[in-house]
């Protein structure tokens, strides 16, 4: 199994592969996600429709898939090849990052830099990551038995796994990136309110992400048992009861992330 199966490689009709160096280029080519493909076209992109997905990801989730379907009837694929999001994302974590350097007394290079380092290792690297342990878990665990109705492709797309941590982020990143700015104030205090407004913000951000990545691979017919991807809620929750004690969870992260 390759690491991004998006197509299958070509043959020649006496069964070996083509030699040379023309089939490794586009071989290269082809593994890596139409999405990224075509973020250099600006003109190309639907950031209408992109900013109607980030809106309902907030307000009904289970809107944004329902148009995954229709994707594949048109376009053969679950995955969205459209990068306007990824840009509209990626647009809303420079900004927080500039809002952040703000709050932190920042120079404009530790600004830049931490912009790139929102988009480049919270989303992009992370979002590499959690797709490819969705992509390996799904194709293993949430398959359901192959049967003679059952399409060739039932398959999950690592590029579809992807799209399903993108969706999920976005209610994250208003969570913490956006909501916990305007609340460092409260959030650094030293009290039990104050304690509980933090954790409860983390809680809601983690919750969230967790029920985006369910109903992302839920909204694939040929899953089943997608219920386990809301398991991560019990230690979740757990874990919250037992910060509530007294270990607030904004007071150690973000020294971690902006420094004391």
């Amino acid at each position: 199994m390759s690491v991004l199966p998006l197509s299958s490689p070509t043959f020649p009709r006496n069964g070996s592969p083509s030699p040379g160096p023309m089939r490794s280029s586009g071989s290269l080519s082809n593994r890596i996600p139409v999405i990224f493909r075509r973020l250099t076209r600006f003109q190309q992109m639907d950031f209408e429709l992109a900013a109607w997905q980030l809106t309902y990801l907030c307000l009904a989730p289970k809107r944004v898939y329902r148009n995954v379907y229709f994707h594949k009837q048109t376009k053969n694929t679950w995955a969205r090849d459209d990068p306007a999001i990824l840009i509209l994302i990626s647009g809303c974590l420079a900004v927080s990052a500039v809002a952040w350097s703000v709050v932190y007394s920042y120079s404009p290079f530790q600004a830049i830099e931490l912009a790139f380092l929102m988009i480049l290792r919270d989303y992009l690297l992370v979002g590499a990551i959690m797709a490819t342990i969705l992509w390996l878990f799904s194709n293993k665990a949430l398959l359901s038995p192959p049967s003679h109705s059952a399409p060739s492709d039932s398959a999950v797309e690592w590029a579809y796994a992807f799209d399903v941590h993108t969706n999920a982020f976005f209610p994250l990143y208003l969570t913490l990136y956006l909501a916990q700015l305007f609340l460092v104030p409260i959030v650094l205090r030293s009290n039990w309110i104050c304690l509980f407004i933090s954790n409860t913000l983390y809680l809601a951000a983690f919750a969230q992400y967790t029920y985006g990545v369910y109903l992302g691979l839920n909204a694939l017919p040929y899953l089943v048992r997608t219920e386990i991807l809301l398991a991560p809620l019990l230690p979740l929750f757990t874990g919250y009861i037992i910060s509530l004690l007294g270990f607030n969870i904004a007071k150690h992260v973000l020294p971690m992330y902006f420094g004391s």
